[in-house]
């Protein structure tokens, strides 16, 4: 298997590892301003090529040709895009050259706020309201009758970055104003107090293969613009709220016609009402270390079984991992050090540490749910204690 590689940020290690233990040929096309600080594991990577870029964002035509010029003596037989900004680029070169997956109208389920939404209630699967910012007559409906505040979200961008809570309709006509020409990029959304939990998923022909879920502790959006520490743990298997949100999470995956690959799906269990929302979803492995925190609890790497999927034949099929029933909790946080001691944390349940400067980082794991919560609890306080920081956005964990 010929494979060719996206990736505009530095991730994705395990993928490429295990892509080339599978015997493929890797190629890896990526961003220029990594070419001097990106560690790649060069030993995995049969060629690597780099894109002039913009902010990491690659033209789309000169990707195109680009690769046209690569595929003339290379039969690439997959395109995997390794980050969430590549996933359209990746179904754009997909639909060019004919190559089997995501296709353009797919890839805009899963990076397009407002389709994934209109594609989530098509499926009768709840979500909050919302309305696009194009029609300022809709606009004004909404606003006269959804009660505030509102979260006004870019369709594109990953995560909680560029997301802004309003509090009045009075505040929402200057903001769209200051957006221009781009606010048709752009949603307004009920905001919703509540629990907000994620999926994450393998998928091969069309069935789930893996999924484990977990909820976070303070919502991201309120870390990413607050400040804070970041949790998130493994749930209880057969806890009333995790199979409400599989179930929620396969019926929307099956509705996007996901096939195979890998997703990170978010949804929110509200305070007033108890009911489960969907937020969003993605064809990517999900960010902040989620990946360590699903390994430490069942030993399932996601990176290295995307990897197994996207390498499988017919004549060697894709089997689903067994999955370990421990759990485990994530925790990272900003820090006033720029190497930060975390020495005196010192229980047996933790399995991995964070080394970033001005971060800290850990993951404990343990056969006990009720022993990961008491960890995160009071490394939670500890943490905000001893090495607690506010520094500017462009600096706060990617959650």
């Amino acid at each position: 298997m010929n494979l060719l590689c996206l990736a505009g940020y530095e991730k994705g290690h395990d993928f490429l590892r295990e892509a080339k233990r599978q015997g493929c040929t890797v190629t890896l096309l990526t961003s220029l301003k990594l070419k001097e600080t990106a560690r790649w594991p060069n030993e995995s990577i049969d060629e690597i090529f780099y894109m002039p870029d913009q902010n990491y964002e690659w033209n789309r035509q000169d990707t195109i040709n680009s690769v046209s010029y690569l595929a003339r003596t290379r039969d690439f037989e997959r395109i995997v895009a390794l980050d969430d900004f590549d996933v359209e680029l990746g179904a754009s070169l997909r639909e060019h050259f004919r190559i089997p997956g995501m296709c353009d109208s797919q890839a805009r389920l899963f990076r397009d706020k407002l389709a994934m939404r209109m594609g989530a209630q098509a499926a009768d699967i709840p979500v909050p309201e919302f309305v696009a910012a194009f029609n300022y007559d809709r606009l004004g409906r909404f606003l006269q009758s959804v009660p505030g505040p509102w979260v006004l979200k870019p369709r594109s961008l990953a995560g909680a970055i560029g997301i802004k809570k309003i509090h009045s309709a009075e505040e929402v006509w200057p903001q769209l104003d200051a957006l221009g020409d781009m606010q048709s990029n752009y949603l307004l959304e009920r905001y919703v107090p509540g629990d907000v939990f994620h999926v994450d998923t393998l998928l091969y022909d069309g069935q789930i293969a893996f999924a484990s879920a977990s909820g976070y502790g303070r919502p991201p959006m309120d870390v990413s613009h607050g400040g804070g520490v970041f949790t998130t743990r493994t749930l209880k298997p057969d806890h009333p709220v995790t199979q409400e949100l599989l179930r929620l999470n396969q019926r929307l995956l099956a509705s996007f016609g996901l096939t195979r690959g890998v997703s990170h799906t978010e949804f929110i269990k509200a305070h007033a009402d108890g009911k489960v929302y969907f937020l969003e979803t993605s064809a990517r492995v999900g960010g902040a270390h989620i990946s360590d925190l699903v390994e430490a609890a069942t030993g399932v790497n996601l990176w290295a079984e995307w990897a197994k999927i996207e390498s499988a034949t017919t004549d060697r099929p894709y089997r689903a991992p067994n999955a370990r029933p421990d759990f485990a909790g994530l925790l990272v946080s900003l820090a006033r050090q720029e190497h930060p001691d975390t020495d005196a944390y010192s229980d047996a349940e933790i399995v991995w540490r964070m080394d970033r400067p001005y971060h800290v980082g850990l993951i404990v794991q343990s056969p006990s749910f009720e022993r990961v919560e008491e960890l995160l609890t009071s490394y939670a306080m500890r943490v905000q204690q001893d090495f607690g920081a506010t520094l500017p956005p462009r600096d706060k964990p990617d959650a």
